[in-house]
């Protein structure tokens, strides 16, 4: 007795089925590569545009005051992250963003814009305490300025020039600050 032919070597299509399927399936691979490799680009998009006039709002000091954000603006150039505690992204960009206050202090005001977002005043007074962030650090309790600025997600930097106009965003733990604040001086 011989043993039957599959039939789905049989038929004259499957190799190039085969080789259709092959090319698809690479092709979903590169795809989704390309787009993990893009994602930081693509991260500039979201949030708030560039080009647009910084929004303004009130926020809070640690001690409980009422300040405007348009306090700080207007004058130099200000880079504004939107942070949390809690946020890992914020922490791996924390040495770039110490670097920049460091070499731009001078021309430059920096901002940090605690979100309430799982953490209370109290929480981002005690993490200030430990850690000295330089800079303002302001609390938005009702999420106003988040809300206005469109935040994405904590780690969010916003780099306004003097005039008020918007001319960089981007949001993670890898971003190039100073490349960023060139475009304000």
């Amino acid at each position: 007795m011989t043993r039957p032919e599959s039939p789905t070597l049989k038929t004259p299509n499957f190799y190039s089925q085969l080789e259709t399927h092959m090319f698809r399936a690479l092709f979903t691979v590169l795809a989704a590569a390309t787009l993990a490799v893009a994602s930081p680009a693509l991260a500039q998009d979201l949030g708030i545009a560039v080009g647009e006039t910084a929004p303004t709002g009130p926020l809070q000091t640690l001690d409980g005051k009422t300040v405007d954000l348009a306090d700080y603006l207007g004058k130099t150039p200000v880079v504004i992250e939107f942070w949390a505690t809690w946020c890992g992204n914020c922490k791996e960009l924390e040495p770039a963003m110490r670097a920049a206050m460091t070499k731009h202090g001078a021309q430059v005001k920096f901002v940090t814009v605690a979100v309430s977002v799982n953490q209370s005043i109290e929480r981002v007074k005690g993490w200030q305490k430990a850690n000295k962030l330089g800079g303002e650090l302001l609390y938005d309790k009702k999420g106003t300025v988040s809300g206005a600025y469109d935040v994405p997600a904590t780690s969010y930097v916003v780099v306004i020039d003097k005039t008020g106009k918007i001319v960089y965003t981007g949001v993670g733990g890898m971003q190039n600050l100073d490349a960023a604040i060139k475009k304000a001086l």
